[in-house]
């Protein structure tokens, strides 16, 4: 097993290896155990394993968390066939470099290790291993209000490049994250609540970009900046 990363995680020891077609059956038994522990499932698109075999096939990566021999956490990156929903075009990148731009696709964890930091453990995991004479950008969709995965891509300084109508209407923020480019400098700035979608609409087709999101008074907010 090619083991690329070790340390502990309560009070157990963790290596995460890239992972293989030989782990899709503990791939997609692990989905299955987050997609029933899940309130609302439409916060997750889960991978089918045509999807997950796709990636084995040279087009992309997918690395996961192990103890001992089980698989208790995985994370994928797509290199994404480049059509017409491409989420590069959604966020203004210019059609001859698409070829240049990954998917950071779903991230899973056993409900049994929650709460332990693993998905931010994993993002920093598998972002090293991004060839960058390869690729510029990374691209993710979070549905609004799933609080985890938005703090997620926040935290990892993806910013919100559009929000829209995905997977067939399902709405979605769209980020992005430039792998070559540190963030600009701002000299606006303004603030929408999460469920104000045209608001937040409106300010994307301005030119901002949604950096951050915060709390206040039990509400959640997006700021924008350009």
């Amino acid at each position: 097993m090619n083991n690329i990363a070790k340390g502990t995680i309560g009070g157990n020891v963790y290596h995460a290896s890239i992972l293989t077609a030989d782990h899709l059956p503990a791939i997609m038994a692990l989905q299955e155990e987050v997609i029933g522990a899940l309130t609302d499932r439409d916060s997750l698109q889960p991978l089918s394993e045509e999807e997950i075999i796709h990636i084995f096939n040279g087009n992309g990566l997918m690395i996961g968390i192990f103890i001992a021999d089980e698989l208790i956490a995985f994370r994928a990156l797509l290199l994404p066939e480049v059509d017409e929903e491409h989420l590069g075009l959604d966020c203004g990148i210019p059609q001859e470099q698409l070829s240049r731009v990954l998917y950071q696709e779903i991230s899973n964890v056993s409900p049994r290790y929650r709460g332990l930091g693993l998905q931010k453990k994993m993002a920093s995991i598998i972002m090293d291993q991004v060839d960058l004479s390869l690729y510029d950008y990374v691209c993710a969709t979070v549905k609004p209000l799933n609080i985890p995965s938005l703090k997620d891509k926040f935290s990892q300084g993806f910013h919100v490049a559009g929000l829209k109508e995905k997977y067939g209407g399902k709405l979605r923020y769209i980020f992005l994250k430039n792998l070559k480019e540190n963030v600009p400098s701002f000299t606006q700035e303004q603030e929408t609540a999460m469920t104000d979608t045209l608001g937040q609409q409106r300010l994307i087709k301005a030119g901002f970009i949604g950096t951050h999101m915060l709390q206040r008074d039990g509400q959640w907010i997006v700021v924008y900046r350009k």
